[in-house]
């Protein structure tokens, strides 16, 4: 009995690895959710909200650079 066990872990430790491999790159099953969740998250006025933001950290990271050089002269 001790042996047909060990034979049907080993089975499963080297299947198992390979099919969730082989399921995960199944990329037209998850497709469709993939982008609908991306659309959902992702609308128009937070992409516009996410540009205002890298915009405004711009303007704060050169206006800190421009004070520190006028410090140092």
């Amino acid at each position: 009995m001790g042996v047909k066990l060990e034979i049907f872990r080993m089975i499963l430790y080297l299947t198992f690895p390979v099919a969730m491999f082989w399921v995960s790159n199944q990329a037209e099953w998850f497709e469709g959710y993939v982008i609908q969740h991306k659309r959902e998250l992702w609308t128009p006025e937070k992409l516009q909200e996410i540009e205002e933001f890298k915009e405004r950290v711009r303007k704060r990271r050169e206006e800190k650079l421009l004070r520190d050089a006028q410090q140092k002269s």
